[in-house]
């Protein structure tokens, strides 16, 4: 990257925290970023290289947006930063939380078959399309070391008990009516990621 390519890259983060900060202005402190502005920075820090950077917008993101769900390609990033910043504990996490937002990224991260369970996708970001405009892949020089770790993580006995009893989870969800059962069921989901360690 060229240095007139790397200014042009910070000087887009600047002007996106500069909307967001007139945004939250607009609306008596509070966001509203209908835009969905707030998912941009992740993927430029991540072109950057930048992965403090990356991690300090992180936090600002959980300070300011704590009970946003997030974005699956914001979630493989925080991911991707996470790793970066030799955090592999929260790394797993966020891992799992990606995959529990999206099955199917990581399978095209690493340039893999998608493995299709028949269960429940509530909204279009848990569906395979959304992988159609998903650029991450094994293949980068900046990720190679991301795809080896991750790799082994989708293969670990450790990820495998968890994501069998989502994916198991799901597919319930998909058939069990609105009631006590599928309450179980999402607050068992849920429980998942708060129990990880």
């Amino acid at each position: 990257m060229t240095p007139r390519q790397t200014e042009k890259i910070k000087n887009k983060i600047t002007k996106i925290r500069q909307a967001l900060s007139a945004d939250k202005r607009r609306w008596g402190g509070v966001y509203d970023d209908s835009h969905g502005l707030r998912y941009v920075p992740p993927g430029l820090f991540l072109q950057l290289q930048d992965y403090n950077g990356a991690i300090k917008y992180f936090k600002w993101f959980d300070k300011n947006f704590p009970d946003d769900s997030c974005f699956p390609i914001f979630l493989f990033e925080w991911t991707v930063a996470l790793f970066k910043s030799d955090d592999i504990k929260g790394a797993e996490k966020k891992a799992l939380r990606t995959f529990f937002s999206n099955t199917y990224l990581f399978d095209k991260s690493l340039n893999k078959q998608f493995l299709r369970f028949d269960k429940y996708e509530g909204s279009n970001w848990e569906q395979s399309s959304l992988a159609d405009s998903f650029e991450y892949s094994k293949d980068q020089t900046d990720l190679l070391d991301f795809a080896d770790w991750i790799s082994k993580f989708l293969t670990s006995d450790k990820f495998y008990n968890i994501a069998n009893e989502f994916v198991d989870i799901e597919r319930k969800l998909k058939t069990e009516p609105t009631g006590q059962t599928r309450n179980a069921l999402v607050k068992r989901r849920y429980s998942l990621l708060d129990n990880y360690s």
